[in-house]
């Protein structure tokens, strides 16, 4: 046997009320429409539900029954709907962070660890993209924060703001090529036998495109796809390795030499997307990359040259 739930609801109304006139209004129904229920739920139980009399109604012992299990089945059900609700209700959209292969070696991991802690209820979705895709993605309003390089996002109309340095330079066993040396050229470099990352990584296609179509041909020994690889790989003597001066651990035994050619002095940003500028989550988001940029050792940086705490100058977007 089945039976209605608004009409459970109506019977709980009629008891608590002691009259059907009480219960029809507090289901905002006709006293006609409400007796009529009454008297169809008590054809479907087969038995007198109230006892009906000049000043109300009463239940009867069929009808105190129906009306404490009618309580049970209706808690039941709001619970059921709730838990079920929670599952539909829509989720606030993810944020969007996008970076460079550098930036996601430290930089973003550290900023994530410390954001997501502190706001449990925002989520992240991260994605490695060169700066001109990266660039097109937060101009279309795809994404809400990048990290891009300020060669390449110049004059691009976003608001950006200095983040860190990302100068690149080459690294070496300890005591070995490098020895005695403050600084080569690239082409000096590729004498010497490398390791490297994957081709399709944006740091190995951002240096590509910068030596241009008259490159020097190189001898990788491997590639990987992690920067802490390609370091320790250098440490360990199997090659030289061109990376950011800011992937290299200060205390890990290496020489590191600058690069003369001027393509590999460069600088991260921090660039805002087309979005809804007042969401406190991707400001709160931005200061956490701020605070992971400050916080970077200048790893094996020379006296007088800028670490990667320091900045370019420039005013935060408003």
């Amino acid at each position: 046997m089945r039976y209605d739930l608004d009409d459970l609801r109506l019977f709980l109304d009629i008891v608590a009320e002691g009259s059907i006139t009480g219960g029809a209004r507090r289901m905002h129904l006709s006293l006609p429409s409400a007796s009529a229920r009454v008297r169809s739920l008590e054809h479907h139980a087969g038995v007198a539900l109230l006892i009906r009399g000049r000043r109300g109604v009463r239940p009867t012992p069929a009808g105190t029954t129906l009306a404490r299990h009618a309580r049970d089945v209706l808690a039941l059900t709001a619970r059921l709907e709730g838990a079920v609700a929670s599952y539909t209700r829509s989720p606030t959209a993810p944020l969007t962070l996008l970076g460079g292969g550098s930036a996601m070696y430290r930089l973003v991991p550290q900023a994530l660890v410390s954001f997501l802690r502190a706001h449990p209820d925002v989520d992240v979705t991260v994605s490695e993209s060169r700066t001109p895709q990266t660039v097109r993605m937060l101009a279309d309003g795809e994404a809400d924060l990048g990290v891009v390089l300020d060669d390449e996002a110049r004059d691009c109309g976003l608001d950006m703001e200095p983040l860190g340095d990302d100068s690149l330079v080459v690294v070496g066993q300890a005591g070995g090529i490098l020895a005695g040396r403050d600084a080569l050229t690239y082409n000096e470099v590729a004498e010497h036998p490398l390791v490297g990352l994957d081709a399709d990584s944006s740091l190995r296609r951002w240096i590509e495109k910068n030596l241009g179509p008259h490159a020097p041909a190189v001898r990788y020994r491997t590639t990987v796809a992690n920067l802490n690889i390609l370091v320790a790989l250098a440490a360990a003597g199997v090659g030289l390795a061109v990376v950011p001066r800011r992937a290299i651990d200060p205390s890990q035994p290496l020489d590191v030499c600058d690069l003369q050619d001027p393509w590999s002095r460069r600088h991260h940003l921090l660039a805002w997307g087309a979005k809804d500028r007042t969401s406190t989550a991707t400001a709160a988001l931005a200061e956490h990359l701020r605070h992971a940029a400050l916080s970077e050792p200048a790893s094996h940086s020379r006296q007088g040259e800028p670490g990667a705490s320091e900045a370019l100058p420039g005013k935060p977007p408003g």
